[in-house]
């Protein structure tokens, strides 16, 4: 080609290149005729541009999406004819030459530009031509962006940036390992690790002060609207340091980066620190979300003796809302429907009358004594209405409790969306009870310690036992997972062994923390930020899959790739497997 064209990007060109020669390389976003004279969009990366023709010989057989490369002049359009929609708006090229680079089938199977109106199963398969469409395109780029700004952010605060295995020994996690068959060692397997635990681990029993990584992680769970098979964590740990350490961490890195990246509020530091059993009774969750006012009071005294037999001795939970008595049946039918919807019977619910009377499907059956002791529990007044919540099943009462009171805040439009509110949830029990196993197990990390030692699991009840661990919460979603690790050996083994793992089992399955605990290990805690979680907050999205590149279906199938696959016979003679039927 002639020098006399300068290359650019269809972006690039604005006023300033008008009469310039000018060679772009893009895609065919739109073709127009218009009696005699073409009209093609031009797309590229950075932008679109028009490019017109005369000769409608030089647009023969043109399909769009193909790519392609033209040379022409840039010239100003007409002032009526200006595009206030796109940067280029103002200029046109009219061509001297194209060539079609690729040449795209007639029929595509979805319009780029409004492919996320498309079925999630099509997009997918298609991901590449998705990834055409500005706003997802966009969303990769701005993942970029973030992970740029914090490994800069971890950089600066002296983090030192380590890569650990992808491939390493299964161990008992939280959730399953995906695992893969050794040919080498028949027999054995590999496994992917649910995150870098053991590793960052170790790496502060090797004398490194701060470590971090960008963490693939892997766990062979069911999929859900925030949750995949795999995902990426900010991964860092920290010795010789306490709790509130791994919090100032923390606390810097989320309010920097979502004050950097959103106009939204961002809630200030400190972040307000909830304990587990305190989010739990006023929220109904370990995860609350503190831009609802709504609370959850417990009424369960009230009702001990009560003549009313669904409230009588069983875990009763109340929400009052000010000022909703003058709804609708249809709109407290609703309510009635939603709860239904979660495996409730129905929801009892009393409004308060302007002389402080009550009316609602349940007044019949309380007491006057019943109605004073709500009036007062509840803080009730004229025109408020509360909610009842009550089952003999003490935490399906609570989680049942948490769900109406993010129905009712969602219904009421309560819900600040212009806000970040971020909180530190702690304290969490260290072990919790398995009804289906009919056991105690891990109620979170397994490597967590316990607060106030060794002595502390001496305790006749194991759900006192609290734990150095701690949840970033923000909007109602878990944004990070950290504590003070259990770095001593005798206190780790007595841990395992309330939860049926003898001193043996943690020296097979934890040898490498087991044996470099025997020497001169530190204290140190650490904390994992979801990168995934981050992303979908900053750019309203509730769909993790909508911030991943390259995501599978939620049933963790890759269509585009035909994953998971079929093997052949040779393949799994290799590895010693034989498939069952």
């Amino acid at each position: 080609m002639t020098n006399k064209y300068r290359t650019v990007y269809c972006g690039q060109i604005d006023e300033s290149m008008d009469s310039k020669k000018v060679k772009i390389a893009g895609w065919i976003e739109n073709i127009r005729d218009h009696g005699g004279v073409i009209f093609v969009d031009v797309r590229d990366e950075y932008g679109t541009v028009q490019v017109v023709s005369n000769d409608d010989s030089i647009f023969d057989n043109l399909t769009k999406e193909s790519s392609i490369t033209i040379t022409g002049t840039v010239r100003i359009r007409n002032e009526e004819d200006y595009n206030e929609r796109i940067k280029t708006g103002k200029i046109e090229i009219l061509v001297d030459s194209l060539e079609v680079l690729g040449k795209a089938k007639n029929n595509l199977p979805f319009e780029i530009m409004t492919s996320k109106e498309v079925n999630e199963e099509v997009r997918l398969k298609y991901r590449y031509l998705d990834l055409r469409n500005e706003k997802v395109h966009n969303m990769t780029k701005f993942r970029a962006e973030l992970l740029k700004y914090l490994r800069n952010k971890m950089d600066s605060l002296n983090f030192t940036e380590v890569q650990t295995p992808i491939m390493t020994a299964s161990s008992p996690e939280g959730a399953r390992d995906f695992i893969i068959p050794s040919r080498k060692f028949k027999g054995k397997f590999y496994a992917l690790p649910q995150a870098p635990q053991q590793f960052k681990q170790l790496l502060m029993c090797s004398g490194f002060d701060k470590y971090y990584q960008i963490a693939p992680c892997f766990r062979d769970e069911d999929t859900r609207a925030d949750r995949a098979l795999e995902f990426y964590q900010l991964d860092f740990e920290m010795s010789f340091v306490d709790q509130e350490d791994v919090y100032n961490v923390g606390e810097e890195i989320f309010y920097d980066t979502f004050t950097k990246f959103s106009e939204k509020e961002v809630s200030p530091r400190p972040f307000r620190r909830i304990s587990y059993n305190e989010a739990m009774e006023l929220y109904g969750t370990d995860k609350p979300d503190l831009r609802n006012p709504l609370t959850i009071i417990d009424l369960s005294e009230i009702f001990v003796e009560s003549e009313f037999k669904p409230f009588k001795g069983v875990t009763v939970k109340g929400i009052k809302v000010d000022d909703i008595a003058n709804k609708s049946n249809s709109w407290f039918n609703e309510v009635v429907d939603y709860a239904k919807t979660i495996g409730m019977p129905g929801i009892g619910y009393l409004s308060i009358l302007e002389d402080m009377s009550f009316k609602g499907p349940i007044d019949k059956f309380l007491t006057e004594e019943d109605k004073k002791a709500l009036i007062e529990k509840a803080g009730l007044k004229a025109n408020s209405v509360i909610f009842f919540i009550a089952d003999r099943n003490k935490k399906l009462a609570i989680k049942n409790a948490g769900l109406i009171r993010t129905y009712l805040g969602n219904k009421l439009e309560l819900i600040d969306k212009n806000k970040f509110e971020f909180c530190i949830v702690n304290d969490f029990p260290m072990f919790e009870y398995n009804e289906e196993e009919n056991r105690y197990d891990f109620g979170h990390n397994p490597f967590s310690m316990p607060q106030g030692g060794i002595e502390a699991l001496n305790k006749d009840n194991l759900e006192d036992i609290k734990a150095y661990q701690f949840d970033f919460v923000c909007n109602g979603y878990e944004m990070a997972s950290g504590a003070v690790r259990n770095h001593d050996v005798e206190c780790l083994e007595k841990a395992f062994s309330l939860v049926g793992y003898d001193s043996d089992v943690v020296k097979e399955r934890f040898g490498a923390l087991y044996n470099a605990f025997q020497f001169g290990a530190p204290p140190h805690a650490g904390m994992a930020p979801g990168i995934e979680r981050m992303l979908m907050l900053l750019k309203d999205e509730t769909n993790l899959r909508e911030v991943i590149t390259f995501p599978a279906l939620a049933s963790g199938e890759d269509k585009m790739m035909g994953s998971p696959s079929v093997v052949d016979e040779k393949q799994l003679r290799e590895v010693h497997i034989k498939i069952r039927n």
